[in-house]
């Protein structure tokens, strides 16, 4: 699950880089960048990179089973969704799906929820320990 979560993560700042460079040709064409595009470029940046923590993060709090599932679905869903309906919604015109927002970011908020709470009810600190080992100079 934290494969999914990662991939995606990675996946969406390639999107969003490319999504970048089209913002960058636009400009460089002379045209504005609209701020529909600009906003859904920046959302998909920032959470892709908190699904990559995610899927560090998941394991090292040692969820599982159905939590970890659900942290997991329910963040993509998000990571996705935002930005989606700002690029559906406004630039191709599809408003009537900008109300599912709500339920994209209600995933996020979840996910982030669940995470606080493992993180809050853990007994032991998880990887935090001396590993016995030298830490590399390079």
């Amino acid at each position: 699950m934290t494969r999914a979560l990662k991939g995606s993560g990675f996946f969406g700042l390639a999107t969003m880089m490319v999504v970048g460079l089209y913002q960058f040709t636009l400009l460089a064409g002379g045209n504005g960048v609209p701020g529909w595009m600009i906003g859904g470029h920046a959302h998909l940046g920032v959470i892709s990179i908190l699904a990559i923590v995610m899927g560090f993060a998941v394991p090292a709090l040692g969820i599982t089973g159905r939590l970890r599932t659900a942290v997991t679905v329910m963040f993509i869903a998000g990571q996705w969704g935002i930005p989606g309906i700002v690029w559906l919604g406004e630039g191709f015109g599809l408003s009537f799906l900008m109300p599912t927002g709500f339920l994209w970011g209600i995933a996020l908020i979840l996910s982030m929820l669940i995470m606080f709470y493992k993180t809050i009810t853990q007994d032991t600190e998880l990887g935090g320990g001396p590993t016995g080992v030298a830490p590399a100079d390079d």
